[in-house]
């Protein structure tokens, strides 16, 4: 993965908003661009790839951050309860409380979802993973199913907040979380 620059780095948060509120099917070139401040020319010489190429620096991004903020901090982090607080403090500022869908999560469930699978299984796996190295560094058995539970709680706790127009069950949610994942082994 190269570190985008430019122009190019500066259109991704801006395509990133996109394909959530359209879908990868759904965003046009046409909107794309003018989200992102760019003419059809100077989309394309960003991103000479066209669209795939849009979505393939969306998902990159997504991945740095995440691993930055978060995985690194549930694999290394010495105390494995600091970095699960982390991680919810954090889940909790990148999805808006629960006002921002998950792009990956939404990529799983559209059209885009078979051009992008290996990104988007390794994007969860890769969460439930390093989460699961804390809870075993913590002590916890069944290390794997907390972490399955709570990845697959956090996607199903934005989907409800979005769907109720309630980020405080986003909130809620990540609170029960703290409480069962650093609880004592």
């Amino acid at each position: 993965m190269t570190k985008p620059t430019g122009a190019r780095a500066a259109a991704i948060p801006a395509l990133a908003e996109v394909f959530r509120e359209h879908g990868y099917a759904g965003a046009s070139l046409a909107l794309l661009g003018e989200r992102a401040g760019l003419g059809k020319g100077s989309l394309y010489h960003a991103f000479p790839g066209g669209k795939a190429e849009m979505a393939d620096a969306v998902l990159d991004s997504i991945g740095a951050w995440f691993e930055a903020e978060i995985y690194s901090a549930l694999r290394d982090d010495p105390d494995p309860h600091a970095a699960i607080r982390r991680m919810l403090s954090e889940t909790d500022a990148y999805f808006r409380s629960g006002r921002r869908v998950c792009l990956v999560g939404a990529f799983a469930l559209s059209d885009g979802r078979d051009r992008f699978a290996e990104r988007i299984a390794g994007y969860f796996a890769a969460w439930r993973d390093a989460l699961a190295g804390a809870l075993h560094r913590a002590g916890r058995a069944e290390a794997e199913i907390l972490a399955e539970d709570a990845v697959l709680s956090i996607q199903g706790g934005l989907v409800l907040a979005r769907a109720l127009d309630d980020p405080d069950v986003f909130g809620r949610l990540l609170g029960r979380l703290e409480r069962r994942l650093c609880a004592a082994p």
